[in-house]
């Protein structure tokens, strides 16, 4: 019997195997999906979402219920992604994705990040899966017939969210504690960068001297990337540490190395010239 039975077995095998793979044709949806991001320092605020269009329905109180949970776009529930802890309409999010619902209403909206996200709608939203709530005003706006959602950039640590559709806007501020996630990555890096690559210590230095901040550590950083390797760009930033030290004549020698080190080492002309000029000043004192 087991006989008959292999050779049976083996026809089926060979039979699957030249079946061909199923054809599937991908949806046409009427609200496209959309995918929007926006970097805050070296953070980012990213929102998932599907684009409904008006076709000449009424939107809010009507398509839109006032004082109805709302996935805020159509499909899946819409998506707001924080590469890092954040601040919220001022209130504390960890990092994460959070699906983002909204209760509108005549005068005032509640805004809601919920824990849970791959929602379908607002179908299995549950209020106790909150993260947070609070309010915000609705404000008018030109027509969208599409949905829309935008993150505008304020400054280097702040945002605002937008959501807009048809003649309707609803913002929130997004702020990042830029200084504290830069500094922790640029001590992150440092402890993995080896003695051989004298890049990120000079990297290190010219942010600290950009940011006028911790003037010692810029100091020990950009002496270190210069026992490791000399370019023009590690001695310009040594004679702004040096100077920004009041320690003038090491300041001007490492400038004078910078001009010296740019007109071989393939800097743009404009950049050595505008050393020379600097070089200039700082011998008369300016």
């Amino acid at each position: 019997m087991r006989s008959l039975l292999l050779p049976a077995l083996l026809a089926f095998s060979l039979a699957a195997q030249d079946k061909p793979a199923p054809v599937r044709l991908t949806p046409l949806r009427p609200s496209p999906a959309c995918t929007v991001s926006q970097e805050i320092g070296i953070s980012k605020v990213e929102v998932a979402f599907s684009r409904p269009a008006v076709k000449g329905r009424k939107i809010w109180g009507s398509l839109v219920p006032f004082g109805v949970v709302w996935r805020t776009g159509a499909n899946a529930a819409t998506v707001i992604t924080f590469s890092h802890a954040a601040k919220v309409a001022g209130r504390d999010v960890p990092a994460g994705s959070y699906s983002f619902f909204a209760i509108p209403g005549k005068k005032a909206w509640t805004l809601i990040l919920n824990k849970r996200v791959k929602q379908w709608g607002a179908t299995d939203y549950k209020k106790e899966e909150d993260l947070l709530r609070w309010d915000a005003a609705p404000t008018a706006g030109p027509n969208l017939e599409f949905l829309d959602f935008r993150v505008l950039p304020k400054d280097a640590s702040s945002a605002l969210v937008e959501l807009g559709w048809a003649k309707l806007r609803v913002s929130f501020p997004v702020t990042f504690d830029t200084r504290a996630i830069y500094w922790a990555m640029l001590e992150d890096k440092l402890r993995q960068a080896p003695d051989t690559d004298w890049v990120p210590w000079y990297q290190a230095a010219r942010y600290c001297q950009d940011q006028a901040i911790e003037p010692q550590k810029a100091l020990a950083w950009i002496e270190k990337s210069l026992k490791i390797g000399e370019s023009f760009s590690n001695h310009e930033t040594a004679a702004r540490v040096y100077r920004d030290a009041k320690r003038m004549p090491e300041a001007l020698a490492h400038l004078q190395k910078a001009i010296d080190l740019s007109k071989p080492g393939g800097a743009p002309k404009e950049y050595t010239e505008n050393l020379e000029k600097e070089l200039a000043a700082w011998k008369t004192g300016k």
